[in-house]
């Protein structure tokens, strides 16, 4: 039974892997009338919706009691500020994150991203046995340096390709590569620091993620006010917002994994 839910699980995550960055490249490209809806503020509300998300768990961990779920966020939360603090590093590197993903998959094609994307298991790798002291096999380097070979080969220029179009598209393609790249790091960075907090500290996940998701939320109005804020003045923070834009929230909303888990 537990194999059978892990290969069911392992399903569901490429299955909302891949549909979001289908559905996110689909939202930045589609042509549509009116303002398109801005990345920062998608990021924002994906943040609030995990909060929520894992909130509503630790009700349920709770015996679906109101009165426990206060008394667990208060002692685990407002009671220990420092262990609260201590998740302001991963959360902005994981806003960071996000934002990236929304300018590579703007300036490249969804099967480019995907796999030069992979790399963050290259980057994760690394962190883990910098910072966790693991130990990797043979076979897992030897993975890793296959996963790399496939990433160069993606991104070596066709000759297939017309002058013109190269052209147009080589500084838009530079971006994008540069903000997956960006985001492979920061996301094997965050992902092993994530992992270390967890495993000095006895408290639940979900309550690490609500505190992820307290600071990534402050964050990323910061970014709205910053980069936005004009923007969200004339057409309202929601604006461009319509049910494709909702799908690629919801396929956000899923729990943070340590990613050195998976290696």
């Amino acid at each position: 039974m537990s194999a059978n839910l892990k290969y069911l699980s392992l399903g569901i995550l490429v299955f909302q892997t891949t549909s979001l960055v289908l559905t996110m490249r689909y939202s930045r490209t589609l042509k549509e009338e009116g303002p398109r809806y801005l990345s920062s503020t998608a990021v924002v509300v994906a943040e609030i919706l995990k909060i929520m998300a894992c909130v509503l768990l630790v009700y349920k961990d709770s015996q679906c009691s109101l009165r426990a779920l206060n008394r667990v966020l208060r002692d685990e939360i407002l009671n220990k500020p420092m262990e609260t603090m201590k998740l302001a590093v991963p959360s902005g590197i994981y806003t960071l994150q996000n934002n990236l993903l929304y300018v590579a998959l703007s300036n490249l094609d969804a099967a480019t991203y995907q796999v030069t994307y992979q790399l963050k298991i290259l980057t994760t790798a690394l962190f883990s046995v910098s910072m966790l002291s693991k130990k990797l096999g043979v076979y897992q380097w030897l993975s890793l340096v296959i996963l790399m070979t496939g990433v160069a080969f993606v991104q070596w220029p066709s000759d297939a390709q017309e002058p013109d179009a190269k052209a147009l598209s080589a500084g838009s393609q530079f971006v994008g590569l540069m903000a997956v790249l960006t985001a492979c790091f920061s996301s094997g960075f965050a992902g092993v620091y994530f992992e270390k907090i967890l495993k000095e500290t006895k408290q639940s996940v979900w309550i690490r993620n609500i505190q992820l998701g307290f600071f990534g939320s402050v964050f990323g109005l910061m970014g709205v006010y910053v980069y936005d804020g004009e923007l969200v003045s004339q057409n309202g923070f929601f604006q461009g917002y319509n049910r494709l834009t909702w799908a690629v929230v919801a396929l956000q909303v899923k729990r943070v994994l340590p990613r050195s888990a998976l290696l």
